[in-house]
């Protein structure tokens, strides 16, 4: 029996897809939000942090 077969017997599982899609959908605009809108100076610091 393939995987698929047990999600359809599942009621509901369709809201995971969904509400998981939702979920990245969100934080991915906010962290690019921030990124657009952060200091610059802040960036570079932070990029830094590695070789220090």
């Amino acid at each position: 029996m393939k995987f698929i077969n047990y999600l359809e017997k599942i009621s509901g599982v369709s809201i995971y897809g969904l509400s998981s899609l939702v979920l990245f959908t969100t934080i991915f605009a906010i962290m690019l939000v921030w990124a657009l809108k952060a200091d610059k100076e802040m960036i570079r610091e932070i990029s830094n942090i590695p070789l220090n």
